[in-house]
Order: structure tokens, then sequence, then C-alpha cells
């Protein structure tokens, strides 16, 4: 079996091994490959394995013996399964492999925002705190979690977790998901519109597809509150950017907490860019060391399931 890995450098700077996936075959690993540039790279191989790069019905019919496409990822926006299926390809995912990180990314978004640390943290290395007059300098304003309401998009495995840590701290919980009838733990389960009414906070844990690409828009943003906070760690698409920024700058709502954005990386023009009340990190809550190497295992276990003719996890 011929492998051909296309964006090695987005799970790994050497510092986890993808010896589990190359070992299955005869591999040849690109660290990055630009999208023209994939028909080639791929050539004559039987299986591919990627993370962002864009495999189209351009792709499949330059690249005949193809006939596996793994990701790197749970999302798989990036490849045409229609084109696969005609060409008769399986496509495979990793679901639930960042559960635990992401989830950890998402209270630490809602934790800076709520308890300002890093702003206590700055004033204080920049000597706020000397020689004060009093033993506590609280003079950025701060507030509890608990009895605060977050609504949660999506509940799968990610928004399960989110919504147990929420609980501990005291927070009570909504949700808005395709699938109601598989919300078990007693959640409140309401229509896009109720939740963005009545959440202080609302976090986004959806896959991106066509029924929802740009749900956070000029007009459902308005139904939010004006204190809320909305934090997305799921997909960049599924928020207008344009009309987030201009809520952001009009006070439509109090702040945003963005990890994924539509065009990756950020570009110049990126309209979030550079908002005092929208906090942006790159794409990197699936991306603790634990999580990667999990990750690579559940690739390579996809892999090798498909070429034991017993796919697991296909998407299409």
């Amino acid at each position: 079996m011929k492998i051909c890995i296309l964006d090695a450098e987005t799970v790994t700077r050497d510092d986890v091994k993808l010896d589990a996936i190359t070992g299955l075959g005869e591999a040849k690993v690109f660290g990055f490959t630009k999208n023209e540039d994939i028909a080639g790279a791929i050539g004559d191989a039987d299986a591919v394995i990627c993370n962002k790069c864009l495999i189209t019905e351009e792709v499949f019919s330059a690249c005949p013996n193809l006939k596996y496409v793994g990701l790197f990822a749970t999302g798989y926006n990036n490849i045409d399964l229609k084109a696969a299926a005609r060409h008769g390809a399986v496509v495979c995912n990793v679901p639930s492999y960042s559960t635990d990180a992401v989830a950890q990314h998402t209270f630490a978004f809602i934790l800076e925002y709520y308890s300002k640390i890093s702003r206590y943290i700055k004033m204080t290395a920049d000597g706020g705190w000397i020689n004060y007059k009093l033993f506590s300098n609280f003079c950025i304003p701060t507030a509890e979690l608990a009895g605060r309401r977050i609504g949660i998009v999506g509940y799968g495995s990610i928004g399960r977790k989110v919504a147990a840590i929420a609980r501990a701290f005291g927070m009570e919980v909504i949700t808005h998901t395709r699938t109601p009838a598989k919300v078990t733990d007693g959640t409140e389960c309401v229509s896009l519109e109720e939740l963005l009414r009545r959440s202080d906070i609302v976090s986004l844990h959806c896959p991106l597809t066509e029924d929802n690409d740009k749900m956070i828009n000029e007009q459902t943003l308005r139904l939010m509150k004006p204190d809320a906070l909305l934090v997305n760690t799921a997909r960049g698409g599924l928020i207008d950017e344009p009309a987030l920024a201009a809520a952001l700058k009009g006070g439509v709502i109090a702040a945003a907490c963005i990890d994924a954005l539509t065009l990756e990386p950020m570009r110049e023009d990126c309209p979030l860019q550079g908002l005092d009340n929208c906090f942006i990190t790159p794409h990197v809550a699936w991306a603790p060391r634990e999580t990667r190497e999990r990750l690579i295992e559940r690739v390579a276990e996809n892999l090798k399931a498909w070429r034991d003719g017993k796919p697991i996890n296909a998407v299409n």
C-alpha cells in the first residue's frame, strides 16, 4: 500500500511521531502541500492522509489509484464527498479525539473573559501592585460564572464535556442540537433563536455544514443579550465575520472568543483582528501534545481497518 501524507506539519513539529501511519506501507511525507500541488504529490498513492488540504474532483480524476482519504481531523468539509463516492474512495475522519482539549480551551476563554487573569498578571508585572495603598488592587472588573446560563450549540462529545464543566461551576446549561432525542442527561433543548436570547454565553460545538454556514450573522447576533459572550472553538465558517465585527464594535454583544476563522491562517484584512473585545487564538484548541498523539494513533487505526477491508469512521 502506497501512502501519502500531505501536511504533516499540521500535526507534528517533530515532537510527535508518525510511525504508526508510515509503518503501514510505503509512505511519502510532505510537511506542507499547496492545493495546486496536491495531485502531483499524491501521484500513484492508494491512500492519502491530510488535515486541511482540498481533495477535489480534479484531484481524484488526476489520481486514479486513490481509494482512501484519511483525515487528521473530525471535520471533513475540505473533502468533496460526492467526488470521492464517484471514484470509489472511502473517506474517514477521527471523531472525539480532542474532546478534553477543546472543552479545556473553551473554558480557558471563558475564564479569561470573566476573571481577567492575563490583565491582572500584566498589571502586576508592570508594577501596579507595588506599594499600593490597599492589600487588594481590584481595578479590573471581574464576575462569577455561577448562576450564569451557557447555551451550547451542538451536543456531541465536546458539547457534553463543556456542559459538565459548566455545571461544575454552578452554571445553567441549555442546548440547541439537530438530535435532541440523543440528549439524555436532562439538558433543556431549545431552538437556536431561544438559545441566543436566553444565554449569557453562547458556545459553538457543531460541525460546519451547508445548512449552518454563517449561522451566526447580523440577524442572529441581534437576538443575543448585549452583555453576552460568544465562543467559537468549532469552525470559522459558522460565523459571518464582518457581521460579528460590526456587532462587537456597535455593542450588540459584549465580546467574542474565537479559535477558528473562515480563512486560515488569518489574513491581514480579517475584520476581527485588532478589536479590543475579540480574543483570538490560532486554531490551537485541539493541539495539546497528548491530543495529537491520540489523533495519530486513531488515524493509523482507520487506515489499517480500511486496508483490512473493514473501514471504520467512514463519512461517505
